[in-house]
């Protein structure tokens, strides 16, 4: 997850803010990729150049200083289509004719669905270096269906509660509760994205999974948010949360973590996030292979290349989006080169680091809604912001 992509940008899709992804808005948002796709440099001839890899992802992953030394091996040049949010990818991949692009870079619980539209295709898990995962992600089960591998994990980062720290102490923001104390009246930030913050009000209300619920937990959802909102001071897209958490509109988001707020605190701004008590959600960014390439062999090549020690620390120390890298020789190496962003991201070999929250079992995987349908979450959220 990124800061959203410059509208100026070549071959950036501008989509519509990450809010109200009922299947209504789905079609919306497919209907204005399907346009501005028309009117972009976006055409099956480049699409077709042996030279050029088509990479549909999160804003930000084709930076130089991530792809710029695959591109120099190769010879060839990786040209980016970015999204914001799983929704709208899948309204672009709905778009798309077949053989537009090579890789995709998806948020793991969408994986299911791209497999669904048979979009992606299975992986030779001899391909990849998954031993050189971390135990916990060498079979992640978001990856896997019908004993085939679809999907490979490029970063990861968790979901909790952000908060202003002049504002909050560690022991007041320890459980979600918080956001319902008179501190935090008309303080409380939500990203208007359905999936994350639901989830975190999910946990709040103890459930885990905190997306797999009976109808009478989902009633109990829905009291317990529509509860929350006298304390709301607003619902942010990503670049208004940057600013809100700056200047102090929003002191509590539950939802986000530390790829918003590590950039922030290294600038100066008083804020840091914390897992609660109650658990917190894990995202989770994967490359795939798309169905219909005629590149196949470099989208293998530039997967296990992204899976390189060097290509993860770059990943793991973008300025603008640190991200938690699964490769244990990349955080031997970010140890080894870097032990100050190692102990800033938490991921030194030596000492408490981001697996701690993972072992202790208070990390949930974020994942689509399982006895309602992904209009019924939106539906709620819709209610809610409309109180």
């Amino acid at each position: 997850m990124s800061k959203p992509a410059d509208p100026k940008a070549k071959n950036t899709i501008v989509m519509p803010p990450a809010t109200d992804f009922s299947r209504r808005s789905v079609l919306k948002a497919g209907l204005a990729a399907s346009t501005l796709g028309t009117a972009s440099l976006w055409n099956s001839a480049d699409a077709a150049d042996p030279k050029v890899l088509n990479y549909l992802s999160w804003p930000g992953n084709a930076d130089p200083s991530i792809v710029g030394e695959f591109e120099k091996q190769y010879g060839v040049k990786i040209r980016i289509k970015e999204y914001v949010g799983g929704d709208q990818m899948m309204a672009v991949v709905n778009q798309s004719p077949p053989g537009t692009f090579d890789v995709v870079l998806a948020d793991a619980e969408y994986m299911h669905l791209l497999k669904a539209a048979d979009f992606i295709e299975p992986l030779d898990p001899a391909d990849y270096p998954l031993k050189d995962l971390w135990p916990e992600f060498q079979k992640f089960p978001l990856h896997w269906f019908d004993g085939k591998l679809y999907g490979v994990m490029l970063d990861f980062g968790y979901l909790g509660l952000s908060y202003n720290t002049k504002a909050f102490t560690p022991k007041e923001v320890q459980s979600y509760s918080v956001m319902w104390s008179e501190k935090a009246k008309g303080k409380v930030g939500f990203f208007d994205w359905y999936l994350p913050s639901m989830g975190c009000i999910s946990l709040s209300n103890g459930n885990r999974p905190p997306f797999d619920l009976d109808k009478a937990k989902f009633e109990a959802l829905k009291k317990k948010m529509f509860s929350l909102k006298p304390q709301a001071s607003g619902f942010y897209t990503i670049a208004d949360i940057f600013s809100s958490m700056t200047n102090g509109r929003a002191q509590l988001i539950p939802g986000i973590g530390e790829w918003i707020t590590l950039g922030l605190r290294t600038s100066g701004v008083p804020v840091d996030t914390i897992i609660p008590e109650e658990g917190g959600l894990q995202y989770t960014e994967s490359l795939s292979i798309v169905k219909g390439t005629s590149k196949r062999d470099l989208a293998r090549k530039f997967i296990q290349y992204s899976l390189t020690p060097r290509a993860q620390v770059a990943m793991a120390t973008k300025v603008d989006n640190r991200k938690s890298i699964p490769s244990m020789p990349a955080w031997k190496l970010l140890n080894d080169t870097k032990p100050q962003e190692a102990k800033l991201l938490r991921m030194e070999l030596k000492g408490p680091n981001v697996m701690d929250e993972y072992k202790a079992k208070k990390i949930q995987l974020r994942q689509l809604p399982k006895q309602q349908s992904i209009e019924d979450w939106n539906d709620l959220w819709s209610q809610f912001k409309s109180l």
